[in-house]
């Protein structure tokens, strides 16, 4: 089972579509959780995506109430600046939620205090507000898929036109 990457209330098309870019590249499925600032067919979000928008795992949500309703199981991790904890510490399995907050604002303090012991953060330097959304996605993504092995994910590859020393003849 792949993880679950969560975005509530995202609002900049082209961060979600890369977003959406690295659920595919990693098997991960997509929940995004309403209002959304953009439309779903928006061309910014698809060019973000490429061509990878199509095979993406996706599913929309009316509110964070409604997230909860369909998604009773699974563990919910929180990734906000206002943690206590570091991602690393955490020990992420396959089917997580990571759940990342709307770009100008993060998650709502309500939800955060509600599950205070699952929020998660990325060190920065002080003062700094955040990283990218997608950034930050993808390093709390990679570092969950480094904790599986990265199971199911191509861990070499191939030149297309030379061989790497040592490689064996086509």
């Amino acid at each position: 089972m792949a993880f679950n990457i969560v975005l509530l209330e995202p609002e900049i098309p082209a961060n979600t579509g890369n977003i959406g870019r690295s659920c595919v590249a990693t098997g991960s499925r997509l929940h995004l959780i309403r209002p959304l600032g953009f439309s779903l067919d928006e061309k910014h979000l698809r060019r973000a995506g490429l061509d990878y928008w199509k095979d993406l795992d996706c599913s929309v949500y009316d509110d964070f109430a409604d997230f909860l309703r369909k998604n009773p199981s699974g563990r919910l991790f929180f990734l906000t600046t206002k943690a206590r904890r570091c991602y690393t510490e955490a020990a992420f399995a396959p089917g997580d939620y990571l759940i990342f907050g709307r770009e100008s604002a993060g998650i709502p303090e309500e939800i955060l205090v509600a599950h205070e012991e699952s929020c998660l953060r990325i060190p920065m330097v002080a003062d700094n507000r955040s990283l990218n959304l997608s950034n930050s996605v993808a390093v709390v993504l990679y570092e969950a898929l480094r904790q599986q092995g990265f199971a199911g994910l191509e861990t070499q590859g191939d030149l297309h036109r030379l061989r790497w020393k040592g490689s064996a003849e086509k």
